[in-house]
């Protein structure tokens, strides 16, 4: 191989590095500005708040006032629009309720999926399964399975339940 076959080779590769190079830039700057990229990053942090914030209103510590007060707090924190309403004007009936059964929960979201999104509007629908873990102030712990559907709004805080339901287990929705 002569002096001038190596100087093509090596100006050939330096070639291909430069195209690979800028079609990789080429390719995320169309990502970036991508409607999908948005809708899925949308996507993803609804569900992921969703999810927190069901399993705060499924968890109560009812062992104390001061506990089951923060459990409210908690609860008013995840919450938005009516539900939020709901919850606070109810407070001090729940808080005095919460108090004296002295019970305990603990929700875990098991799975959770968005069935709906507007990123316009700012809501969103999300189906999820729970595991609440209860413990009655006297007596054994027992676990209840849940579905719930519930519909978000998009706040300064991020994705708040403004709705909640509760699906029937075995129903066919």
């Amino acid at each position: 191989m002569n002096a001038r076959t190596k100087n093509l080779g090596g100006w050939a590769a330096v070639l291909a590095a430069v195209l690979v190079c800028a079609l990789g830039g080429w390719s995320y700057a169309q990502a970036r500005g991508d409607d999908t990229l948005a809708r899925a990053t949308a996507r993803d942090e609804a569900t992921a708040d969703g999810r927190s914030a069901l399993a705060r209103l499924t968890s109560m510590d009812g062992t104390s006032a001061a506990r089951v007060g923060a459990g409210l707090a908690a609860w008013l924190d995840a919450s938005t629009g009516p539900l939020h309403e709901r919850l606070a004007g109810s407070r001090k009936k729940d808080a005095a309720e919460l108090t004296e059964a002295g019970t305990t929960a603990r929700g875990k979201v098991t799975d959770a999926a968005l069935t709906a999104l507007d990123t316009g509007a700012g809501t969103a629908v999300l189906i999820a399964t729970v595991d609440v873990v209860v413990t009655p102030r006297t007596g054994a712990a027992g676990t209840e399975r849940k579905r719930f559907e519930a519909t978000l709004a998009r706040t300064g805080g991020g994705w708040k339940i403004k709705a909640l339901d509760a699906i029937p287990v075995g129903s066919g929705g």
